[in-house]
């Protein structure tokens, strides 16, 4: 194998394609294949697996590390598997063997140009002569020859487009982990690394920008920071817009071309557990955006976190899907959130499908804090996951675990939804327990929707957090106030000489964080804290807004030596699975434990067909490692084919495909 070696493509194969990273662009995660059925699933086999990244590029650079976490999900056109690889690299692959046909020509030679990241998702375009791939890498986007891999020269500087933003220590990447969208001739990408550097004051918001598929010139940016005279700028009070960074759009993008719209999900601003330094609801931040994809127009938006201080960006993917309510037609858009809701609005006006109601919240305790008092409580569908956390949700196998329980969270802050962090010092607890955490409930895995029967399915996580604001260590340079939580760890950038009081308080802290499993709490020897189910399923009737079932996905904790005797049912893996739904089965694997910043970690190896009407589990196999991607499905050469992405620490990524022999 060498880069870009010309291999032209077969033959048109439009049925049974996956054109896009969830099928379609209406993010539905639907294949009406039905090859592979509830009948005969229990003889399906890996047909062919292969790893995350050619073999012959380590050859090459044997000091090239690919992750574990290879969350990469590929598209089948023409005949040919497209994907990012384990290093942020397109690989073209033959759909029935996983050859690869060519890897995309770098950016940069040698080591530069093979080290980097994957993303979940790439996105295709043709004008029917020109067939380009387009992905987003580093700090560029690119469009690539889907014929051959090379840089298209005619797309921005030599096939690349900038994409870094202004930060505190020079440009910073901004290509996202999800990937653009491509509707009609315009490319349309969110950002979304927020995540992946400590998010601080002076770091420029990741607003939404999009660019000409053909010569990469951008056409418009959607400012998800309002600029002074924007729309939503006077919801960063006293002037603490000039501080504002994040909100990136993480979760993939959505569009209906038929309208002209592209869906967008908005993360979480910067210092996503303490607000003070920014006052206000803070738009637009945590909402769900409707813009026009020639204009970058605002069409509508709804805000479904306000002010936030739990980490509860918009991680899932947008879905639409059409709906009949009462009778009446509605185009709908359907967002999972990590805390437990599916929120459902008409797509095309922004007004919710069942009513969503501002509700009083809890306030906060923190000095210089001000939590926002309402908060949006949709009416239907019910929460997939628990909300809040009170004593009743306490772990109680057997009154001995349930006693120590008891004893775990006497330290700790408990409360309804929404519940804000507290500060952790002497006399005032060890912080919150919050419940959904900030893995989820839903995760970038997100949804899935069966245009047949309107049924949306969606996998909640479901493992308590700890919130709690604490003195930070000698090493940074400035004062600052920051939460446990992955990658966060100086997250918070708040100036304390602009909060009265704030000073004599944090003299009497001087614990500084823990390393390991400071932002997540367990139970009695390992065991979770809460009552199961840790990993659920949920489908909802989504034309009545009702729950249809919900199953525990995996064993989970039952052979706990504690539990092995007491003869459970199911109590489901934690872990960030996503679905995939065929004619008559929901596919979803258990995630791995690589996803989770904690040794005790989630997920397993286990990889399931469930019926689509009743949540029984009629089939199951263990793969190599746990599922990493999302699954997706095609036909080639006559026959159907499943492939997923899994990884684990210590393990190569790897793609694995399943079919009937």
């Amino acid at each position: 194998m060498t880069f870009c070696s010309a291999m032209m493509v077969g033959a048109a194969e439009v049925e049974g394609e996956w054109r896009f990273y969830s099928g379609h662009q209406n993010g539905n995660k639907y294949s009406p294949l039905d090859q592979i059925n509830a009948g005969n699933v229990n003889r399906l086999q890996i047909a062919w697996q292969r790893p995350g990244v050619d073999p012959d590029l380590l050859e090459e650079e044997p000091d090239i590390n690919p992750v574990s976490n290879f969350y990469s999900t590929p598209l089948m056109i023409d005949g040919v598997l497209y994907s990012s690889n384990a290093l942020g690299l397109v690989e073209a692959m033959d759909p029935g063997t996983g050859e690869t046909l060519w890897v995309q020509e770098p950016v940069y030679k040698g080591f530069r140009g093979l080290a980097g990241f994957p993303t979940r998702g790439v996105a295709y375009w043709s004008d029917g002569k020109k067939r380009r791939i387009i992905v987003a890498r580093g700090e560029f986007l690119l469009s690539v020859d889907a014929e051959d891999g090379r840089l298209d020269r005619n797309f921005g500087d030599g096939g690349k487009v900038s994409l870094a933003r202004p930060g505190p220590g020079g440009p910073l990447p901004d290509a996202g982990t999800s990937g653009p969208i491509v509707a009609g001739d315009v490319i349309v990408i969110g950002g979304g690394r927020a995540d992946d550097i400590a998010v601080r004051k002076g770091v420029a918001s990741e607003d939404i920008r999009a660019f000409d598929v053909r010569s990469g010139e951008p056409l418009w940016t959607f400012h998800v920071l309002p600029r002074p005279g924007e729309f939503g700028y006077d919801t960063w009070e006293d002037g603490s817009a000039k501080l504002g960074g994040g909100m990136g759009a993480w979760a993939p993008l959505t569009a209906d071309e038929e309208l002209g719209y592209v869906y967008v999900a908005t993360g979480s601003p910067f210092a996503s557990f303490y607000g003070g330094q920014r006052p206000g609801q803070n738009l637009f931040a945590n909402s769900i955006l409707c813009l026009d994809a020639k204009t970058g127009e605002r069409i509508w938006h709804y805000q479904l976190v306000h002010h936030d201080l739990w980490d509860y960006d918009l991680s899932s993917q947008p879905v639409l899907g059409d709906l009949t309510v009462d009778g009446k037609a509605i185009k709908a858009v359907m967002v999972p959130t990590k805390h437990g809701f599916l929120f459902t609005f008409d797509r095309v006006t922004g007004e919710p499908v069942w009513p969503i109601e501002e509700r009083p919240v809890p306030a906060s305790t923190t000095p210089g804090e001000v939590a926002w008092p309402t908060q949006p409580f949709p009416t239907k569908p019910a929460p997939f996951d628990r909300q809040g956390f009170t004593e009743d949700d306490l772990i109680d196998f057997t009154p001995e675990l349930r006693a120590e329980a008891l004893e775990i969270v006497k330290p700790y802050l408990m409360g309804p939804l929404f519940t804000p962090p507290s500060v952790e010092a002497p006399g005032h607890g060890k912080g919150t327990l919050v419940l959904p955490g900030a893995l989820g409930g839903a995760s970038w895995t997100g949804g899935a929707f069966d245009p047949e029967t309107q049924f949306f399915y969606v996998y909640a996580h479901t493992h308590p957090w700890i919130k709690s604001l604490v003195r930070p260590p000698p090493l940074v340079d400035s004062l600052t106030m920051y939460a446990h939580g992955p990658s966060e760890l100086l997250e918070s950038s708040l100036e304390f000489t602009e909060i009265d009081g704030v000073e004599d308080l944090l003299d009497t802290m001087d614990r500084q964080v823990d390393e390991g499993d400071a932002y997540l709490i367990y139970g009695p020897d390992g065991l979770p804290l809460v009552k199961p189910p840790y990993g659920r399923i949920t489908a909802f009737d989504m034309n009545t807004g009702d729950t249809v079932w919900m199953a525990a996905n995996g064993d989970g904790p039952r052979d706990h030596p504690r539990l092995k005797d007491l003869d459970l049912p199911p109590l489901g893996n934690g872990g960030r699975p996503a679905p995939l739904l065929t004619k008559s089965l929901l596919f979803i694997g258990e995630g791995a434990s690589i996803q989770f910043s904690t040794p005790r970690g989630g997920g397993g190896n286990k990889f399931r067909a469930y019926d689509k009407e009743t949540g029984a589990v009629v089939w199951e196999t263990e793969l190599a490692a746990g599922t990493t991607g999302a699954p997706m499905t095609y036909m080639h050469d006559g026959k159907q084919f499943i492939l997923v992405a899994v990884g684990e620490k210590g393990e190569f990524p790897q793609w694995v495909a399943l079919s009937l022999p």
